[in-house]
């Protein structure tokens, strides 16, 4: 491959070869195939309109016939996480077909250990700070990786504008993504689908969506999420459990943080349930990723305690901390992956929602309980108050309405 300022294109372009650009603007690189060797100028794409498209029943398409599937998903760990359904409805109703995912790197704990995804290919968003040139030659690699799989089918579960240029480059007999009116945009896919206008819909049933507008409609038993925590991170929370001597369902797991501060409760009314909690014979094992900010509020929190407490902060994988809270009596957390994986190993869940929308994005598929503000303007989806990062909707819970709702579930189980 070539790559010069602004582009990137195959010395030897020839009807049918991959062209492909650098988008100033986005810094991705976009692939189109061309009809004749194209030069700068040269025309493209065109010739890669979906053909062979199999024939339409008002059940939706026959895909018996079809070997391959790509399902591409490019958002953050519990977007990611939400999808497995898309999976295992998949397989269920075409178990011929190997089925892949196309998420970003840092995702891929998310799915991995799938029972119904075949492979996993990732894109890392590092590859656009090592400049254009190793961008191009990752971006390409992947290219040909995927155009070797000769997918049927590629199922598009966003409005990311990757998605749209891959299918067309693909070519694939059938592709289905939510309606969109980018340019371009529909002629990229066989199907697109509707999302609802003015009602919210949970993130899960929007992903089946996209099933549903090719005729296959889950039963509620096909919805349930899939995590795969795995052998390994099996063994190590069995052994951080047993040093700390705490029992397998005999603890309450909290995982207080989030990525996005705006979205947690402040740290001394976290820490005043943990009392709670406690004194009420509950032991609590607390956990929050390695940055910065998450290590400052879980030592906020273990100042006011004033008590030792056991704390997995930093020390634990994605598939680890899915280990460990599928070992809990209840999870407790705020709207986060780690509260999306709690649901998706079965754990009870008292979840707290501020800014954003508890119908689109609330615990899914176990007991729960929501602990919301009656603020009239939430959610609004905004990054705290008047952007200040600070969301009262969340600041003013009181503790008491978060102890209570742990209560109810730690009864019902």
């Amino acid at each position: 491959m070539l790559v010069c300022h602004g582009a990137a294109i195959t010395p030897s372009a020839e009807a049918g070869s991959f062209f492909v650009w650098l988008d100033g603007r986005t810094g991705i690189f976009i692939a189109q195939r061309a009809i004749v060797a194209p030069g700068f100028g040269g025309g493209c794409s065109k010739a890669w309109q979906n053909s062979g498209m199999p024939s339409e029943t008002p059940a939706g398409p026959d895909l018996s016939r079809f070997q391959r599937a790509l399902v591409i998903k490019l958002r953050h760990h519990g977007d990611v996480l939400l999808t497995s359904p898309v999976f295992s409805l998949l397989k269920a109703r075409a178990p011929q077909l190997a089925i892949d995912a196309l998420i970003y790197a840092e995702t891929a704990d998310m799915l991995t250990g799938h029972p119904a995804i075949d492979q996993v290919h990732v894109i890392d968003r590092d590859w656009k700070k090592r400049g254009p040139i190793i961008q191009g030659a990752k971006e390409w690699s992947l290219l040909r990786t995927l155009d070797k799989r000769h997918y049927d089918l590629i199922v598009h579960l966003t409005e990311h504008p990757r998605g749209a240029w891959l299918t067309r480059l693909l070519r694939p007999k059938l592709s289905v993504a939510p309606a969109h009116d980018r340019a371009l945009w529909k002629p990229s896919f066989s199907h697109v689908y509707p999302q609802p206008r003015h009602t919210p819909r949970h993130t899960v049933e929007s992903n089946l969506d996209a099933l549903r507008r090719l005729g296959l409609h889950p039963t509620e038993a096909e919805k349930k999420l899939v995590l795969v925590p795995g052998a390994a991170a099996d063994k190590r929370i069995d052994e951080l459990l047993a040093q700390a001597h705490v029992q397998a369902g005999k603890f309450i797991h909290i995982h207080p943080t989030s990525r996005w501060f705006f979205k947690t409760w402040p740290a001394e009314k976290m820490a005043d349930l943990i009392l709670e909690l406690g004194r009420a014979g509950h032991r609590v094992v607390l956990s929050a990723a390695p940055a910065a900010n998450e290590r400052a509020m879980i030592a906020a929190i273990k100042e006011r305690l004033k008590a030792p407490v056991v704390d997995f902060t930093g020390m634990l994988t994605l598939k680890e901390l899915a280990a460990l809270t599928s070992r809990a009596r209840l999870f407790i957390g705020v709207d986060s992956a780690p509260m999306h994986m709690a649901a998706a190993v079965g754990t009870p869940t008292v979840a707290l929602f501020g800014p954003s929308g508890e119908k689109q994005w609330g615990p899914w598929g176990v007991p729960f309980r929501l602990v919301t503000s009656d603020h009239s303007c939430r959610p609004c989806g905004n990054d705290g108050c008047g952007g200040s990062k600070v969301s009262e909707c969340l600041t003013t819970l009181p503790v008491e309405r978060v102890l209570a709702a742990a209560n109810e579930l730690l009864a019902a189980g």
